[in-house]
């Protein structure tokens, strides 16, 4: 028998190689988790030679195999278990028949179940019915994709505990500040995965975990959090372009736009002016429009002269606005500069235009193939302007806060002698096929 008297931490290993995930679970074990999980992602990639490294390795530990089987349920609980998992994890939205499978096989190799709820409509009334069919252990889960839309809810957990009489386990974006509240409303074993994976020391982080567990005192952390609408620029604050870029999908880049000056760096959402080459009376005029914190783009196709210059921009300070981008000409650099405000052009001119007042304000622009929405939000620094549309925000903000974490741990590895290609195993992941001649 498996001892899941609580609180037990499991360590979700959630990596695309195996030899990233041994590092991390060397650091956790000596932080003091008690049980590694093989990930999804790492069994699908690894196989299941994952679970059997980890078991060598690690021998008197509990393994967990998340193998998220939805059916030949039979054949993927023996596999696990011969490899030396003593915990499989079994999707909830699996048939009956599937989990009775599992639940049998599972006996055969003293392998416990583990029913994964993640997605479940009814997850107390589907934990009733998988404790029937002999499941050991309820696991709710609030899948990474759902995090990222800023979503924390205990409830769930909450309320299976009251459905069932078995040990439940809570997984979802859990760091130390919410892990003892996942125990404190029922769940026996934690399972945590960035906030040991990601962070530059696994083992402090385990620890910290452990200890909040324990007294049931949240320990305070500005990192592995995920926010909602009202924490969007508090999330974006802790990015640069280039991380937002990546959380894009490599996307969101409006190709030839600079800052003015080194160091410059706004975040904000957009209120946008279009307007002819050199007619600076909307740029103008659309400050008193913008709220605190906005920052205003402008689109002049790219070209002078200038519609943008010193008083402008102190009209921006006095309003509290947080920057100027403009796809045309600036002046007054020197002065810009002076002032400190954030400012990115594609051009800057002696000769200012006149005020004619042939623009609009609040328009769709669309510049270099990128649309840009009043209402969308810009990350902009020394390496460009990214922009995130607005209805994806939340999640793109914290999609950007999880690249941020990853590149930490990263970071840590290269600081202690390792290089990036090794971290990540650059050759294995070379894509098939590919370094043949382009096509004509």
């Amino acid at each position: 028998m498996m001892d899941t008297s609580g609180p037990i931490l499991q360590v979700a290993l959630d990596f695309a190689n195996l030899s990233q995930a041994l590092r991390v679970a060397e650091e956790a074990v000596a932080g003091g988790a008690q049980w590694l999980e093989a990930g999804t992602p790492l069994i699908k990639s690894e196989g299941l030679a994952t679970v059997r490294e980890l078991k060598k390795r690690f021998p008197d530990h509990t393994i967990v195999a998340d193998m998220k089987t939805m059916d030949a349920g039979r054949v993927e609980v023996e596999m696990a278990a011969q490899a030396g998992a003593q915990v499989v994890a079994v999707l909830g939205a699996a048939s009956d028949e599937t989990i009775a499978e599992c639940v049998e096989a599972g006996q055969r190799y003293d392998a416990r179940i583990m029913l994964d709820l993640a997605e479940v409509a009814d997850p107390p009334n589907r934990a009733r019915r998988a404790q029937e069919l002999g499941v050991a252990i309820i696991g709710t889960h609030l899948p990474i994709d759902v995090q990222m839309r800023g979503e924390m809810n205990l409830d769930t957990l909450r309320a299976v505990a009251e459905a069932v009489d078995l040990p439940l386990a809570a997984a979802g974006g859990l760091n130390s500040e919410t892990a003892p509240l996942a125990v404190a409303a029922g769940a026996s074993i934690v399972i945590v995965g960035g906030a040991i994976t990601k962070a530059p020391d696994a083992a402090e982080a385990t620890r910290t975990i452990l200890q909040a567990m324990a007294t049931g005192e949240s320990a305070a952390t500005d990192k592995y959090k995920r926010g909602g609408p009202e924490q969007i620029r508090e999330l974006l604050e802790k990015c640069e372009s280039a991380q937002v870029s990546d959380a894009m999908h490599r996307g969101g880049w409006v190709e030839g736009l600079r800052p003015l000056y080194p160091g410059a760096h706004c975040i904000g959402p957009v209120l946008t002016v279009w307007t002819y080459p050199g007619d600076w009376a909307k740029p103008v005029e659309a400050i008193d429009q913008a709220a605190p914190g906005t920052v205003l783009f402008v689109d002049v196709r790219g070209e002078g002269p200038a519609v943008w210059g010193e008083e402008a921009t102190k009209s921006c300070i006095s309003r509290g606005l947080a920057g100027i981008i403009i796809h045309g000409a600036l002046r007054d650099s020197r002065a810009i500069i002076e002032l400190g405000f954030p400012a990115f052009c594609t051009k800057v001119a002696p000769a200012a235009g006149d005020p004619k007042g042939m623009g609009m304000i609040g328009v769709p622009l669309k510049i270099n193939h990128r649309a840009i929405r009043t209402g969308d939000w810009v990350v902009a620094d020394d390496d460009g302007v990214v922009v995130i549309p607005q209805e994806r925000a939340v999640e793109i903000a914290n999609r950007s806060c999880a690249v941020v974490e990853r590149e930490s741990r990263e970071k840590s590895e290269i600081d202690s002698g390792s290089t990036l290609a090794r971290i990540v195993e650059l050759e294995k992941w070379e894509q098939v096929g590919g370094g043949g001649e382009p096509s004509s």
